[in-house]
């Protein structure tokens, strides 16, 4: 609304509206963008660090020979270990066992992904199935990976079919129990308010619970996948020809130390980075969660 103004020569006459002042424009709102990147840098360079006071850390314990109660004596240096890699990925049979492994563990982890988040959405849902299903897996559940391998070898008819069996377990079980925890931290009152709005037992199941249960499911992913790459390693070195867990067990056989550390740390490369693919792939669902925030 613009201020009235009076005529100083003419008091009689009528107020004129004065000129009308624009309010000073706020600063603009510094975008997020710019933020999250310098974070993400930061983390970066801290990983980096960090990474470097363990190479560094590493190499003085093999160069003086430490040996105080953890012997340093025969671990390979550093850049031993890093020439040992680079001659390594330089070969074709190398990169097969890496692509025997990937293998292994897409077609494992793709059941149990499947079957793991059906099954826990049925035990959390349903008495009857959770009362069924569950002691199955408070049995199965403890036994380690190293334990199945005599049976399993004896269960399937190819060495192959029973490493990508062991795989499998070991992806499976934190799967389900996530999605269970997820879908039974529903809040009741949301369940009872769509259904209030005459929501079908489906619709309920589709829009309410799976979306409350999504980010359990998407932790239960990501640490199934952690444990798979165990449970396949332990597959390989007992009964495999091919996969980096071979390599590394072959390697120890041989005696040689370099590729057995080249081994580990392809090992944690490829946990690592297929881990971080999982919770790439599983944002997008979880977007909501950011705009809560």
């Amino acid at each position: 609304m613009q201020p009235l103004v009076k005529d100083a020569e003419n008091p009689t006459a009528e107020p004129k509206p004065s000129a009308e002042v624009t309010p000073a424009a706020p600063p603009p709102a510094r975008k997020g963008v710019p933020r999250l990147s310098a974070e993400r840098l930061q983390g970066l360079a801290m990983a980096l660090v960090s990474l470097s006071v363990g190479i560094g850390l590493w190499h003085i314990a093999t160069a003086i020979n430490l040996d105080f109660y953890i012997n340093f004596s025969n671990v390979p240096a550093p850049w031993k270990v890093f020439s040992a890699f680079f001659a390594h990925i330089q070969t074709e049979i190398f990169w097969t066992h890496i692509g025997v492994s990937m293998r292994r563990i897409l077609i494992s982890y793709s059941i149990a992904v499947v079957l793991g988040i059906t099954i826990g959405l049925m035990m959390g849902r349903s008495r009857i199935a959770r009362a069924f299903v569950m002691p199955y897996i408070e049995v199965i559940r403890p036994i380690p990976a190293v334990a199945w391998i005599p049976l399993a070898i004896l269960m399937w008819p190819t060495e192959e079919s029973s490493i990508i069996y062991i795989t499998f377990l070991g992806a499976l079980f934190p799967i389900v129990l996530n999605t269970l925890h997820g879908v039974e931290q529903t809040p009741e009152v949301l369940v009872r308010a769509v259904q209030s709005l005459g929501a079908s037992r489906v619709a309920v199941f589709l829009h309410v619970v799976i979306p409350a249960a999504l980010p359990s499911i998407a932790a239960g992913l990501a640490i199934g996948m952690g444990v798979s790459w165990f449970s396949l390693l332990a597959g390989e070195i007992i009964s495999g020809q091919y996969g980096i867990g071979y390599f590394t067990w072959n390697a120890y056989s041989l005696i040689n130390y370099q590729d057995i550390v080249v081994g580990m740390l392809v090992i944690g490369g490829l946990g690592t980075a297929s881990t971080a693919a999982v919770k790439l792939a599983t944002s997008p669902m979880l977007k909501w969660q950011k705009r809560a925030r």
